[in-house]
């Protein structure tokens, strides 16, 4: 089995990845901060790490798969200030739209054909074991008591600040973007880990005064207490860096704890070459991409460049990513449909794909490289159609077992290709009524029942072996 290597931010290096325990692989991914409807920004990173998540698990490792909810933060509270007063109090609005955007967000990682993770835990069920965390940091002299909440001293860090992001805290405080001064912080780059909640917000008692967490605490309290102490792999976007991993590990450091192990990135998404923001109009949702085109086309487009890579979505590439998947839809319903079950035969092309898709996975979740061995067994295969129609039993059995094949491997991946067998039998009449009108040349009818399928969701393909029906993608 071909060793697995990723690329570790910590080290900034590709190297070999052995979990801590050899029969598991325990990681924690940063969540949805949940005041708006998801966006591809957030999809993108979700199927990243499903697709990590299912190639463990393929290679034999239980994958404990933690992935956070943000439901108390600023932003939340600043779209709860923006709902109607007649809604409630404050805080009863800011409750509300966590829960609204929760809701919202789970909806469309269930649509995207997401893994549900084993755990997903919610910031304002930690407030306990949060408190907790930031005591122990105070009884070590890593955080002090301001005017205005809690923080973490940086400098008492010393020279192990920085190392995710690969920068030294002299060359951070030089940098124009440092944060401003707060009320009874020491240090501009200290930050907070309990906020005093100003009026109305929503706040909780603890010894420092009514108030609420701050954004980095939350992630390493979850962690560290679903995981331990030292776990095998912190993911998210490359935008979190710093700081928000960046103060993730300072805060473990701090208690010491030795926290993840190996730390990946996935690039940022733009949109036509853009950063998406309200500003400019950009922003493109998860629902508004799966009302043109089903979850598969989506991921598709996501596994076609490296994770580490950044990426611009633009409707053209995707429709680019719709024909790729019309393409394998395509050679499967014939295989399914045309050539139908039975004995199976091992092939060179099914052996040769299999092979290179466990290497490129391996890799570094090298998934452009496995798509491409994935394309190469369709286009093969395509080939070999009209053999196998024409009689030739041999290619029947192993154009079989390369769909088979093509099907494991893709489930890998998160997709769902539709299967013939879940077709409607009303359909499959009409294909073989549509078969004997073209036979008996009747192409008015034949027509007929290409639209009549076609607003079901279908489409009729003609190939050499038949009529064929597949999903509009």
């Amino acid at each position: 089995m071909t060793e697995l290597q990723f690329t570790n931010t910590l080290t900034g290096r590709k190297e070999p990845f052995r979990p801590m325990n050899p029969s598991g692989v325990r990681m924690y991914v940063c969540g949805v901060t949940v005041y708006d409807d998801s966006h591809l920004g957030h999809a993108r990173g979700a199927v990243v790490f499903d697709t990590l998540r299912r190639f463990l698990e393929r290679r034999g490792l239980k994958v404990t798969h933690v992935r956070n909810i943000t439901d108390v933060d600023d932003k939340i509270i600043a779209r709860a200030r923006r709902e109607p007063a007649s809604a409630g109090s404050l805080n009863d609005r800011t409750r509300a739209v966590a829960e609204r955007y929760t809701r919202s967000f789970q909806k469309d990682f269930i649509r995207l054909g997401l893994l549900p993770p084993t755990h997903e835990p919610k910031a304002t069920e930690y407030i306990p074991k949060i408190q907790k965390l930031i005591a122990r940091l105070i009884d070590r002299e890593m955080a002090y008591v301001g005017e205005d909440g809690v923080y973490f001293a940086v400098r008492h860090l010393g020279e192990r600040y920085g190392r995710l992001s690969n920068q030294k805290l002299d060359q951070m405080l030089e940098a124009p973007e440092a944060e401003p001064e707060s009320r009874g912080k020491m240090d501009p780059w200290d930050f907070a880990l309990w906020k005093r909640a100003k009026s109305e917000e929503p706040a909780w008692d603890s010894p420092w005064g009514a108030g609420r967490p701050g954004w980095h605490i939350e992630c390493t309290t979850m962690a560290t207490d679903l995981l331990g102490q030292s776990f095998d792999i912190h993911g998210g976007g490359r935008d979190l860096i710093f700081p928000h991993h960046e103060n993730e590990l300072a805060q473990a450091l701090g208690a010491e704890m030795s926290f993840a192990k190996t730390w990946l990135h996935n690039g940022l998404l733009t949109v036509e070459g853009q950063k998406m923001s309200k500003s400019v109009g950009n922003i493109v949702t998860i629902e508004a991409v799966l009302k043109k085109h089903p979850a598969d086309v989506l991921r598709l487009f996501f596994l076609g460049v490296h994770y580490r890579s950044p990426m611009d979505f633009t409707w053209e590439h995707l429709e680019e990513s719709a024909a790729a998947a019309a393409r394998i839809l395509g050679f499967l319903a014939q295989v399914e449909q045309l050539i139908g079950k039975g004995e199976m035969l091992p092939s060179a092309p099914a052996d040769a794909a299999r092979s290179e898709f466990e290497e490129a996975m391996a890799d570094d979740l090298n998934t452009p490289r496995a798509l491409a061995a994935l394309h190469g067994l369709v286009t093969r295969g395509s080939a070999r159609l009209r053999e196998a129609f024409s009689g030739n039993e041999s290619f029947r059995k192993q154009l079989r077992g390369e769909a088979e094949t093509l099907r494991e491997l893709t489930e890998v991946l998160g997709l769902r290709f539709f299967r013939s067998a879940d077709l409607p039998a009303e359909l499959m009449k009409l294909r073989e009524e549509r078969d004997q009108a073209r036979k008996r040349k009747d192409f008015k009818r034949s027509d007929e029942i290409r639209e009549q399928v076609k607003k079901a969701g279908f489409l009729m393909e003609d190939t050499g072996g038949g009529t064929v029906i597949v999903p509009d993608v």
